[in-house]
């Protein structure tokens, strides 16, 4: 199916300059330094905005999914339900709503960051000192959609490796700082008999 098929997209919210955070009122605004390395928006940490008149198709919810049209990582993410409020998406994210009887967020967000994706997105990029992904790209990307069960299998057993990943690594640092402990440990003792072993001259 077409991204197109399956989800409306929007474009961001075009800033005319920088963003000036406010502490009272205004709206949340998602900007393309809120979303993590691995894909994670934390709402805790999005600033407020105050702006006015803004069209309701800038705002995310918990359930659509932001596109990085720009930089490196061309990448979407699922807003899960920590997000209790519309936040106003800024360009360069794009704001994709799923169509909920076909795909899920997690499902979509998923399947755009897998390789035959990104090789789509790679081949369609343009720019030269910044990579830009255009609208027509998007909605063109060819995705594989089974049935909602096995959407949901699919995303679980992905969070899964996730996780198994994440232990693995903490294991091999923990692993790591341990042997260097030892060394050192071992090195300080080889010293001290060193010292003691020396005669008086």
């Amino acid at each position: 199916m077409r991204l197109a098929d399956v989800c409306t997209i929007h474009t961001g919210y075009t800033a005319r300059g920088r963003l000036e955070p406010t502490t009272a009122g205004g709206v949340l605004a998602i900007q393309l330094r809120d979303i993590s390395s691995d894909g994670l928006v934390d709402p805790e940490r999005l600033t407020r905005v105050q702006l006015e008149d803004l069209a309701d198709r800038y705002f995310v919810r918990a359930g659509d999914v932001v596109f990085r049209s720009r930089g490196e990582r061309n990448t979407a993410s699922a807003l899960d339900e920590r997000l209790r409020e519309p936040a106003l998406a800024v360009l360069p994210l794009m704001v994709l709503r799923p169509n909920r009887n076909v795909v899920t967020p997690e499902y979509l967000a998923w399947a755009i960051n897998q390789h035959p994706a990104q090789r789509h997105f790679d081949v369609a990029a343009r720019g030269t000192n910044i990579r830009m992904i255009p609208r027509s790209s998007l909605d063109d990307l060819e995705l594989d959609v089974p049935d909602i069960e096995t959407q949901r299998r699919i995303v679980a057993v992905d969070a899964l490796a996730e996780r198994e990943r994440e232990l693995s690594q903490l294991a091999a640092e923990t692993r790591r700082k341990m042997m260097s402990l030892i060394l050192v440990e071992r090195a300080s003792r080889m010293r001290t008999r060193t010292r003691k072993g020396k005669t008086p001259q």
